[in-house]
């Protein structure tokens, strides 16, 4: 029996903006509990150095103090932690495993690192506690630069190791070296990519309360991997999972940084709390958020691409740099995806990819939207854009000639992606979302009339086209329950968190639908250990995808039960019923149905037999697990005016087309999207994360580091296609980060455009006002 699709694809409104809206919403710093200690950590105010000791006497003194603990203080709990993501099983590769201590002991390797731990009656207690710790710190030379820190001689991060190598890897399809013989034209430059930032609203925190009568541990946690917090912890504490509970309520934005564990806050605080049997809580200021909470982008690239003088790609060659700061506890996902991500929508029959990942004396580096798929769209698209110019061919005509056709599908890319299967895409149509960017944008249009025209009345203004596909919908797997109560409602639990991405809208229009009864009926719980016990966490842009599959599983699963168990009721062949309006009734007879409450009562019987082979309950539990990912993809276009005098841009349309399969919700897709861009944005003109040559980061404040406000944000349009997966059984693709992806290129071609004649390339993201008048007054002078 077909299932009626009533919120497939309907702009349902988010279900929990009510709690968030009206201060309902649980978020970690919420938790107040009787008896609860507050936690600050002491620092290391140094990027390197020996860490001679640590005086925590006086702090111990302080009245309102009640515990300070130091790496010496944790015997044998004081372990590296784990690496999260191994590498995948790439040929040849070279992968140093290095992963940092709760507390530091001996050496200091970035700023921000935690030496020492305070436990008070008060956060403004421990606080001033922390300037009563004396540290002694003698200071080393410093690695901040890749390319100096891979030099003979270099101070070493890591001493055990012979050089600041974290990782080698090469990854080869077909045999770029022929194909760049065979060549017409050959363009090449480096392009750099700076460090930004997450700047979520809500900082990382963590409450726990240890009740050492039930032998039972409850954590609240900003975390967008609850399942496996719980898991690592019950293991490293010496509990049984079933007695750690790990609960990730409303989080204010995760952005890849959340998914790291564990960081040594998570570690310290359970420990402590089972040492004190007090609950206790940390939560992260923001200029502690600058050091302490993991970063990402920097990295330098030195790429090639051959082409015909026709424009078609022959192949491509990228060898770069890839900072991942003092430690390296998410393997190689990062410069994995930006390797990958390179090749985006074209047909690129020869590629010779080298990456070496290198330890620096900066905060750690793990995924941040977009995790390295930012630099390799902006590598592919910057090299297009320069052989487009070089060989007198439009942006846009370039773009088509390369682009993959949809009977080249699901195609094979040959080389690895960071999930440790190969690189497929599954399904696209790549040319029509291209075909309809333009057509928004007015391309033709504005370059052959309306920039001529601005341009003659001195205005400088530009247009921007880049394409972009999207690695989404990992594995390993996600699984949820979902149980029709005697009321009616429907409950539907799972074990990924949620950071505002509208979880509870779409779980809860999938099951809706499987089950025919109203959205707002259906409850969805998220995060919280108790409630659902296996599950990977919120990533790699696989929420709806893999969650939402098992969602979709299970309320498909209760339906079948329902109508076994109808069936029988009713004297009536399953296929002669029909699921409406939060009951069962015969096709075309609605007096004769049941309630689905009144079923699920039925179905649980107080006295009498469950039929032999039936299970008790409208409930079920599926999970589900994709062979591989899933490929989003789309088109931005940008026009843009820059004022050459003051390097003042400003966005004056924002276009996006994309393809995530399947559509749930438009308008969750939209406010990815918007939330996506205003983070491309910010990562193309304004974040930039400043290291001095001593390790120091010189802008942690919003006072210094910028953050793209609602005015710099322009309005932006959006439209849809539908190109199904085959990889997952509803054809959805992942859209979490396809706003962001390819931002800095599109952001670079526009300007570039805008500024033509003035001699400025761009090839550095990100830029900034005083940055572009930098490179305004460079073209100048030559």
């Amino acid at each position: 029996m077909p299932v009626d699709k009533r919120y497939l694809s309907a702009r349902v409104v988010r279900n929990e903006d009510a709690r968030l809206l009206t201060g309902r919403a649980l978020f970690v710093d919420d938790v107040r509990l009787p008896g609860m200690l507050h936690v600050a950590f002491v620092r290391s105010e140094y990027a390197h150095g020996r860490l001679n000791s640590v005086d925590v006497s006086a702090a111990r003194r302080r009245p309102g103090v009640i515990a300070v603990y130091t790496a010496n203080d944790l015997g044998a709990y004081l372990v590296p932690g784990p690496v999260l993501v191994n590498p995948p099983p790439i040929p040849g590769h070279v992968f140093h495993g290095c992963t940092q201590l709760p507390l530091a002991k001996d050496k200091v390797r970035h700023v921000g690192e935690p030496i020492a731990m305070v436990v008070a009656q008060s956060r403004y207690i421990a606080e001033d506690a922390l300037r009563d710790v004396v540290v002694e710190i003698d200071p080393l030379d410093v690695v901040v630069d890749l390319e100096k820190g891979l030099a003979p001689g270099a101070p070493l991060v890591h001493e055990h190791l012979t050089s600041n190598l974290a990782a080698h890897v090469v990854q080869r399809k077909g045999d770029y070296a022929s194909a760049k013989a065979k060549a017409d034209v050959v363009v090449r430059r480096r392009f750099r990519y700076d460090r930004g930032a997450s700047g979520a609203i809500e900082n990382r925190a963590v409450a726990v309360d240890w009740d050492a009568k039930a032998e039972e541990m409850t954590i609240w946690d900003t975390t967008q991997a609850p399942i496996p917090i719980r898991n690592g912890l019950a293991r490293m504490l010496g509990l049984l999972e079933s007695q750690v509970n790990v609960i990730a309520p409303f989080v204010g934005g995760g952005f890849g940084p959340k998914i790291m564990m564990f960081y040594p806050e998570e570690l310290l605080l359970p420990w402590a709390a089972m040492r004190l049997n007090r609950p206790l809580k940390w939560t992260e200021d923001r200029q502690e958020n600058f050091f302490a909470t993991t970063q990402e982008r920097g990295q330098i690239h030195d790429a090639e691409m051959a082409l015909t003088r026709e424009g078609r790609i022959l192949g491509v060659k990228d060898v770069f740099l890839f900072d991942t700061g003092a430690y390296d506890p998410y393997g190689l996902t990062i410069p994995i995806n930006s390797q990958c991500t390179l090749l985006g929508p074209y047909d690129i029959p020869h590629y010779d990819s080298e990456f070496t990942a290198v330890f620096t004396n900066k905060t750690i580096v793990t995924p941040v939207r977009g995790a390295g798929r930012q630099h390799g769209v902006f590598v592919s698209e910057r090299l297009l854009d320069l052989a487009a110019k070089e060989l007198g061919i439009d942006r846009v005509e370039i773009r088509k000639r390369n682009l993959l056709k949809p009977d080249q599908f699901p195609h094979n890319h040959e080389i690895m992606f960071q999930d440790s299967a190969p690189l497929v895409y599954d399904s696209g149509d790549y040319l029509p979302t291209l075909e309809q960017a333009a057509t928004l944008i007015g391309y033709e249009a504005f370059i052959r009339d309306e920039q001529p025209r601005l341009r003659a009345e001195g205005r400088h203004v530009g247009v921007g086209i880049a394409c972009y596909v999207e690695g989404t919908g990992i594995g390993p797997y996600e699984g949820a329950r979902v149980t029709v109560e005697p009321s009616g409602k429907v409950r539907c639990a799972t074990g990924v968190g949620t950071q505002g991405q509208g979880h509870f809208t779409v779980f809860a229009q999938l099951v809706a639908d499987a089950l025919g009864v109203d959205v707002e009926d259906v409850k969805v719980v998220t995060g919280d250990t108790r409630e659902f016990h296996w599950g990977t966490g919120t990533f790699a842009s696989r929420g709806a995808v893999v969650a939402g599959s098992a969602c979709h599983a299970a309320a498909m699963a209760v339906r079948e039960k329902i109508l076994d168990l109808a069936s029988g009721l009713l004297q009536t062949p399953k296929e002669a019923l029909e699921l409406a309006g939060g009951r069962v009734c015969v096709k075309g007879s609605a007096d004769r149905g049941i309630g689905l409450g009144e079923l699920a009562g039925k179905a649980n019987p107080l006295r009498g037999a469950v039929r032999p082979g039936t299970e008790p309950g409208l409930e079920s539990t599926a999970y589900f697990g994709p062979d591989r990912g899933s490929t989003a993809s789309g088109v931005h276009a940008m026009i843009v005016e820059v004022d050459p005098e003051t390097a003042a841009v400003e966005i004056k349309r924002y276009l996006v087309v994309h393809d995530c399969g399947v559509i749930i919700n438009p308008l969750l897709v939209e406010g990815q999207i918007h939330g996506g861009v205003a983070h491309g944005i910010g990562n193309a003109f304004y974040e930039q994360l400043i290291y001095d040559d001593q390790g120091q980061l010189l802008n942690a404040s919003f006072m210094d580091y910028l953050l793209p406000t609602a005015t710099d944000v322009p309005a932006i349009e959006t439209a849809h296609r539908e190109t199904a997966s085959p990889f997952n059984p509803m054809g959805l693709k992942g859209v979490g980060e396809a706003g962001c992806i390819p931002t800095g290129a599109l952001f670079a071609q526009a300007v570039e455009d805008a500024l033509a004649g003035s001699g400025v390339e761009i090839t550095e993201i990100p830029l900034s006002p005083n940055r572009l008048f930098e490179l305004l007054d460079e073209a100048k002078q030559k």
